[in-house]
């Protein structure tokens, strides 16, 4: 139950950050090939570290948007530590140098939209809750 309350896009956002401060390889790390795939079509489909972490970062999200369908306390943490998310991406995106890359700005974005996906899927599943009473026996 644990994971219920934590954003899952936090994943790509330390990787991201590990791999571009702690991990300053020569050249560009993000553009560095991770395999080449043979297509059907005789062309070579080359995946980069970047491309993974989109696609990483794209199923998170969908997983997010599974969990916003919940109701309860935790959902509502579980919007604002996203929205905190999105701020210290956003922050980061606009003051540091090593984040202004489409890479980063696909990420902010793919937490924007989990934001919002999350904050108009609680509204709309609780306007369509309805509480029934029974009557008590005296």
């Amino acid at each position: 139950m644990f994971i219920l309350g934590f954003p899952l896009l936090l994943i790509p956002f330390v990787i991201y950050n590990i791999v571009a401060f702690i991990f300053r390889l020569p050249g560009d790390n993000w553009t560095a090939p991770v395999t080449t795939v043979r297509m059907i079509s005789g062309q070579d489909w080359v995946v980069t570290w970047e491309d993974a972490l989109i696609a990483l970062s794209i199923l998170l999200l969908a997983v997010e948007i599974i969990k916003s369908t919940r109701v309860g306390m935790r959902a509502i943490v579980d919007h604002m530590l996203a929205m905190v998310l999105f701020i210290a991406m956003l922050v980061e995106f606009l003051l540091v140098d090593r984040a202004a890359t489409s890479t980063f700005f696909l990420m902010m974005i793919i937490t924007l939209v989990d934001v919002l996906v999350g904050f108009t899927v609680s509204v709309r599943s609780s306007q369509r809750q309805v509480e029934v009473e029974t009557e008590r026996a005296a």
